[in-house]
């Protein structure tokens, strides 16, 4: 019996001709959400793949089609979708061709996700002024991440490629799956005991399920707890996840993160020579107008002739000398001057006459004091009556039985009033 041997084509066509031919597999009515979402330029074609809990499919949709939708899909989307079920002959694979396609909300973890994001927030994990700054110079760099695939090729030969100076230790860790969070969350504790400068954490790209490790809540609160400045990885530009809010820095692919750990050798070397250039222009520069001040104060006048500096300062102490003896011979002569009116007065000649003039005058003024002296009233045999330490001048301020001083000449009498009598 002859055995025939088909090729992988004539298989890969009959098993798409199976499909094509089943009326079942050319309108079909799915229900899923989008993941993995990717719009071609310029030609408009939509790659994506629709799944549920269990199952996944890839899916395309024609420019011809895709213009006709009434949203924008994105990762995360819950869709309804129409199309048809066949083969893509050129690697074998079944995948659904979408004629059309409506939003039914968002799916379940975009909804988690996006819970998780405003529980975190409002706790602060994404508070700006608590993120850590990346050092410039880094001596050591921690990768937390796969230790096969192009996540760490990338990040390993971008920075070999940058800054060959820095040592690297990688941390490998599940990223997807169960028990990735869990791996991930301890090799991040791990790597505080290393002494490390940056820490990089990530993975790269795929659908948000496997991103799925890096929106968990105990990986959260492993970068927002890490003592070390964490650059976030996770995914392709498009990709975010809630490590990247938590982080000090987020970086948009693995390569970019490198980048943005270490700094380019090249521009350093370049930056040196420059410095290095204006430094060596600027002490150039310096000597030459240094040398050019020495030479003009070599030419000057006062070099040459150091002499005339003596003679100028000599003529000038002379000249403040004989102002000098001028100005005391000034101050002399108008005192002397002062002195002579002084001592040619008239009170100066006559002291005694001025004593007798004012002794005169003194004589005049007691003895109108002593007509005003009320005392001289009493040697003429006057009194002077007080109550109470008050002359009396009236007998309405006396009453009878008050007790009154009379003021003699040569002392004080107390009486009694009696018999007051007031004259008409």
């Amino acid at each position: 019996m002859d055995t025939t041997y088909m090729s992988v084509a004539e298989l890969t066509k009959i098993i798409k001709d199976n499909f094509d031919n089943n009326t079942f597999f050319n309108r079909v009515y799915i229900k899923g959400e989008i993941s993995n979402f990717k719009r071609q330029v310029p030609s408009g074609h939509c790659y994506f793949t629709i799944k549920d809990e269990y199952s996944k499919i890839s899916s395309v949709m024609f420019s011809s089609k895709a213009s006709k939708m009434l949203f924008e899909p994105k990762d995360g989307d819950s869709v309804l979708v129409i199309g048809k079920v066949s083969v893509y002959e050129p690697n074998g694979n079944y995948q659904l061709y979408v004629d059309e396609m409506s939003n039914d909300g968002a799916g379940e973890l975009y909804k988690k996700f996006l819970e998780l994001k405003k529980e975190l927030a409002q706790e602060g994990l994404f508070d700006e002024f608590k993120k850590k700054s990346i050092p410039r110079f880094p001596k050591r760099i921690g990768i937390v991440t796969a230790s096969t695939g192009a996540a760490i090729r990338d990040i390993l030969n971008t920075i070999n490629r940058r800054y060959p100076l820095c040592e690297t230790i990688l941390f490998p860790s599940l990223v997807q799956g169960s028990g990735a969070a869990d791996d991930i969350e301890k090799n991040i504790k791990e790597s505080e005991k290393y002494n490390l400068d940056v820490l990089i954490v990530g993975r790269g790209g795929g659908s948000i399920e496997d991103l799925w490790p890096f929106n968990e809540k105990k990986v959260a609160y492993a970068i927002y707890n890490c003592t070390i400045p964490v650059i976030s990885a996770v995914g392709h530009q498009i990709d975010y996840t809630i490590s990247d809010f938590v982080a000090d820095v987020r970086a948009a692919t693995p390569t970019a993160a490198a980048e943005l750990a270490v700094p380019n050798i090249m521009d350093i070397s370049l930056d040196i020579d420059s410095k290095v250039n204006r430094l060596t222009n600027y002490i150039k520069t310096k000597i030459v107008n240094y040398n050019n001040y020495i030479n003009s104060l070599l030419s000057s006048y006062i070099i040459k002739n150091p002499r005339k500096i003596y003679e100028i300062k000599d003529n000038n102490v002379n000249n403040l000398k004989e102002r000098l003896i001028n100005s005391i011979y000034n101050i002399i002569s108008e005192n002397n001057y002062k002195y002579n009116i002084i001592m040619s007065s008239y009170i100066i000649r006559n002291p005694r006459k001025i004593y007798e003039s004012k002794k005169e005058n003194v004589n005049k003024y007691l003895d109108r004091l002593e007509i005003l002296n009320p005392l001289s009233s009493l040697k003429r045999g006057y009194c002077i009556l007080k109550k109470n330490n008050k002359s009396i001048n009236t007998i309405k301020n006396i009453k009878n039985n008050d007790v009154i001083d009379i003021k003699l000449v040569d002392g004080v009498v107390n009486a009694s009033v009696k018999n007051i009598k007031e004259e008409l």
